[in-house]
């Protein structure tokens, strides 16, 4: 059973946020519409490189309804350990540690009929995502951040595209559309983009973000021009009395607080755990490649089928994004993952010169949070109704984002979230 909410006392209620990342943003810039005094914690810079919302694919695919683990994925992961560059990666060292997470990640995608359930529920997270967005960079001032002209799956031709049909019929299923885009088109739409690929998804009404750093970091200085709090320090517990809330604890004391939104990403396990609740948190470890100044690329972004990763015209240059490893959130990068993804831009645009100097290319490697079943966590914490948890938005979390700040805070505030947050219940593993 979900514990009880917090009342509609929490207007005028002291609501500390843990984590600047997207969510963390959102959720502040939401709990001041409900009239909450807001402080923000977080060691690092909002939108900073050590960030995940820094580093992702850019996208706002509200379309992105299906969880990472299908039917059938189970006879893949043997190529998973003996592959250290695959797109799914798991370290032989980590293996033992993960074997519980990974086993609960492939029973969540066995059948059809889960994964239906799934992207039901995430539907109703993402749909209007883009325009959520488009609103939120409005007011901070940065409404050139997001676009909104569409995104697009490719691949060489019809065959490969019937080839996914589960993942297309459960996508129409949730009530998806979009428009299939054949050769000609495909050279109008992307003139650049390499002649193997004959065949497309478009959807026309989702959008993606040129900077998502300076983007969040413009969310969390909008909220503090509305009034919050941002302070650099890192929340390690809580102080809970008599089964409320009284101060989140950090490495330079107590924080006073009445209410505490735990939105820090990979690092929100041992938190959950400090308000009663115990999560199967794991990090997937996501890495993208940046082509500085690029001379061509697609005119919107795209997924080409043969690579899984997303390719992004970004303000800094072309972005191409992917990769899953399962190494644990200490573990040294892998830059060979970044250089397979830069490898498979060139093959994408043939435009693009073979020869980029190494200070034309940037790489980055950052932590998904992301829970086994696709799903984050979002509601209330075991130990107190005065904790919510936000966090395990894996793929997702930035089109996520302003839904799941809206809900967070509303739960925070003791007011309805708006939507049904049955299936991202905390508890739900236990």
């Amino acid at each position: 059973m979900q514990a009880e909410a917090a009342s509609p006392e929490g207007r005028g209620a002291h609501l500390v946020v843990i984590g600047a990342g997207i969510v963390g943003a959102c959720t502040a810039l939401a709990a001041i519409d409900r009239g909450m005094r807001v402080t923000i914690l977080d060691p690092g810079p909002p939108g900073g490189e050590q960030a995940a919302s820094y580093g992702n694919g850019c996208w706002l695919s509200f379309m992105s309804v299906l969880p990472p683990a299908m039917p059938g994925l189970w006879k893949q992961v043997p190529g998973f350990l003996r592959d250290p560059l695959g797109p799914l990666a798991i370290r032989w060292s980590y293996f033992p540690r993960v074997v519980p997470w990974l086993w609960a990640y492939l029973r969540s995608g066995w059948t059809e009929a889960q994964v239906l359930k799934t992207a039901r529920a995430l539907k109703s997270l993402l749909s209007d995502g883009p325009a959520l967005h488009k609103d939120l960079a409005e007011r901070a001032g940065v409404p050139e951040l997001i676009r909104r002209d569409g995104l697009m799956y490719v691949y060489p031709s019809r065959e490969e595209y019937e080839k996914e049909a589960m993942g297309w019929r459960i996508r129409k299923a949730v009530g998806l559309s979009w428009k299939e885009i054949g050769p000609e088109e495909m050279r109008q739409l992307q003139p650049d983009l390499d002649r193997r690929y004959g065949f497309g998804a478009l959807f026309e009404e989702a959008g993606h973000c040129t900077d998502p750093g300076a983007y969040v970091a413009a969310l969390v200085e909008q909220a503090v021009t509305e009034g919050a709090e941002l302070r650099r320090v890192a929340a390690t517990g809580f102080r809970i009395e008599g089964g409320r809330l009284k101060g989140v604890l950090t490495g330079e004391g107590e924080v006073p607080a009445d209410r505490a939104v735990i939105a820090a990403g990979a690092r929100s396990k041992a938190l959950a755990a400090a308000a009663g609740t115990r999560v199967p948190l794991e990090t997937e470890r996501g890495y993208h490649a940046v082509v500085l100044g690029a001379e061509t690329g697609p005119r919107i972004p795209i997924m080409p089928s043969d690579g899984k990763m997303a390719i992004t015209p970004t303000r800094a240059g072309l972005r191409v994004s992917g990769q899953v490893e399962i190494a644990g959130i200490e573990a040294a990068p892998n830059w060979k993952r970044s250089e397979i993804l830069r490898d498979h831009l060139l093959r994408s645009f043939p435009g693009l010169p073979r020869d980029l100097p190494a200070e034309r290319v940037k790489f980055w490697m950052g932590h998904r949070p992301s829970m086994p079943d696709g799903l984050p966590c979002i509601g209330l914490s075991a130990a107190t109704p005065d904790v919510v948890l936000a966090f395990g938005h894996g793929h997702v979390g930035l089109v996520s984002g302003p839904r799941s700040g809206q809900a967070a805070a509303a739960l925070a505030a003791g007011t309805s979230p708006g939507i049904d947050l049955e299936s991202y219940e905390p508890r739900r593993f236990t």
